[in-house]
């Protein structure tokens, strides 16, 4: 099979692997920052890029020169560049691997691979238990017990599930392929993608047509297969080159489509007690539809006749994990309005320029309105984050003035004045009370010292949230999945004193954080707990981060009137405000 091309997620990859070759070689910033950068407008495309390469565009994009146009195209078109491979053959392939690790960087890397000729995680892990890494200028033997912990936590990673967010822009662009081919009637992701799973393994399509053999040779000969694994009557198998990842599309008749979706959408669980129910009333729900005792088919239009046939309440794909939804369906008491993105009003958590974004105020409020947004809560680092640029309180007053500028310069949409203010490690703030009453949204995030005992990390949100200048307790468990675990936490006793002090807690929507979880979500939303949705957003291309975030907080059961930033944006401020005087 001849390679195929690229989509702009495999080639915006590649880009950032050639910047952090260019740093191993040591090149100057500027070179290594237009590969990041392009990686960057690539990713934020909303045009078909192959398009852009066939019509010799590429160099209108910003920031893209006829040399990086011409890589870009060799990419898109060939599956691969010859620079890259050049780059890849002058270090041992194992170099990029330990780049992952955490808190490695390109000097760190490069420093052991000169120092001790260490190529591999499996030669860096060695090397640490023989004592020979604290023996390099820069490193110690905390350094050594410090990378084994993150050797240990990637090896837990490598080979799992893959995040949400890093899968779904790949699931969308298939989907948007399948659908405009002829004949298709409806086309759905199912499996983990469907329930809007924090991790997801395979991916699971599922079209309904006359016909399968079209739809099956889209997927066959779409941009970005790397490898097909084959391909029968009714479903074909590819391996994307982004990510490695396993797609599975099945293509039947659209009479059988809402029973095949519901099947393969799982949750497994789910799907035992539901059968389980269906057999009590004489019913046996499969795959390939749903049938009477005596054989005869129950015609299926979409999934929420299954549930009304079996008396229950429809249940939502994000909610299908067997945990208590079922008996809620059952009694009639499952929420009917989970929270849309489409309520969302405003985005929550972001950064720009001022500290470590990589937009400007004004960019930054233009994207987030075309997103059809009606403001934006600027939220800077605090002063105490010097390696992310965090302000003095200076930077923060003029930060406002520039603020007020763009709220004139961008008719329609508005600029929030706030701060993600450290949580110190005493569960002091990082300004002055007087700074912070100034402000109209103040988030409080714990970014270092994640090390602390349960009882010291607990206590110090405790003590955070007794400043009355608090509304909003940021990425409350500071997790990365598969990089960082969360810090040790007691969140009951957490939740109840937000509930105590109306303080709000953060469904942060950064794919690698989805933090609170869901299962922390509903156990705000069962103590009253007030929650806004955030992006997380360090630049245009984060904003769109909302839609994970909102997926969380479905999951975990929340409702529309359970996220404040559903409300426009002068509610919002007063919404806050009055949680906390309550």
């Amino acid at each position: 099979m001849n390679p195929s091309p690229l989509d702009k997620n495999a080639v915006a990859k590649v880009l950032r692997e050639i910047s952090l070759l260019l740093q191993l070689k040591g090149e100057n910033a500027f070179k290594v920052r237009a590969y990041d950068t392009a990686a960057d407008r690539l990713l934020g495309l909303t045009q078909d890029l192959g398009a852009l390469v066939r019509e010799g565009r590429l160099q209108e994009l910003p920031g893209i020169g006829q040399g990086l146009a011409e890589k870009i195209s060799e990419l898109v078109t060939t599956g691969k560049l010859g620079f890259h491979e050049e780059l890849k053959a002058a270090f041992p392939s194992g170099l990029l691997e330990i780049l992952q690790l955490p808190d490695m960087g390109p000097k760190k890397a490069m420093a052991l691979w000169k120092e001790l000729g260490v190529g591999s995680v499996a030669e860096l892990e060695q090397a640490c238990r023989d004592g020979r890494v604290r023996g390099i200028k820069g490193f110690g033997a905390k350094s050594e017990a410090k990378i084994l912990e993150g050797i240990a936590l990637h090896q837990r990673a490598q080979g799992k599930r893959k995040l949400l967010g890093d899968v779904l822009p790949t699931v969308e662009g298939l989907l948007e392929r399948l659908k405009a081919v002829p004949g298709v009637v409806r086309v759905s992701p199912a499996g983990s993608v469907r329930r809007r799973a924090e991790t997801v393994g395979d991916v699971d399509l599922l079209a309904s047509a006359p016909e399968a053999s079209p739809a099956l040779e889209a997927l066959a000969n779409a941009p970005g297969v790397a490898v097909l694994i084959g391909k029968g009557e009714s479903k074909c198998s590819v391996r994307m080159v982004e990510g490695d990842l396993q797609v599975d599309l099945r293509v039947l008749p659209d009479e059988d489509f809402a029973t095949a979706l519901h099947h393969f959408t799982g949750s497994k669980a789910h799907h035992v007690r539901l059968r389980g129910i269906g057999q009590d009333q004489g019913f046996k729900i499969s795959e390939w539809g749903v049938h009477r005792s005596d054989g005869t088919k129950v015609p299926i239009r979409d999934e929420a006749d299954i549930y009304k046939l079996l008396g229950m309440q429809y249940v939502p794909p994000e909610l299908r994990e067997d945990t208590g939804e079922i008996e809620a369906a059952l009694a009639g008491k499952l929420p009917e309005d989970l929270i849309e993105l489409e309520d969302v009003r405003g985005a929550v958590h972001s950064h720009s320029t001022w500290s470590d974004g990589k937009h400007s105020l004004e960019q930054m409020a233009r994207a987030a309105k075309a997103l059809g947004l009606q403001y934006l809560t600027v939220t800077e680092h605090s002063q105490a984050a010097i390696y992310a640029g965090g302000l003095k309180e200076d930077d923060l007053k003029r930060q406002w003035e520039e603020i007020d500028r763009v709220n004139e310069a961008v008719p329609g949409f508005r600029l929030l004045k706030g701060i993600e203010v450290d949580i110190l490690e005493t569960g002091a703030l990082d300004y002055r009370d007087s700074v912070l009453e100034q402000l109209e949204v103040v988030i409080g995030s714990i970014h270092v010292r994640h090390s602390l005992n349960e009882e010291q990390m607990t206590q110090r949100l405790l003590n955070a949230m007794d400043n009355p200048c608090l509304n909003i307790i940021g990425h409350p468990t500071g997790r990365l999945i598969h990089e960082r675990d969360p810090y040790p936490l007691r969140m009951e006793a957490v939740l109840d004193r937000a509930a105590e002090r109306g303080v709000v807690m953060e469904v942060n929507g950064k794919p690698a954080r989805l933090d609170l979880k869901a299962e922390h979500v509903r156990m705000a939303v069962q103590r009253g707990v007030k929650l806004v949705v955030s992006a997380d957003a360090h630049k245009i291309e984060d904003l769109p981060h909302l839609i994970f975030a909102v997926a969380t907080a479905r999951k975990g059961w929340a409702r529309k009137g359970d996220v404040l930033n559903t409300q426009p944006a002068d509610q919002f401020i007063r919404a806050l405000k009055a949680q906390r005087a309550r």
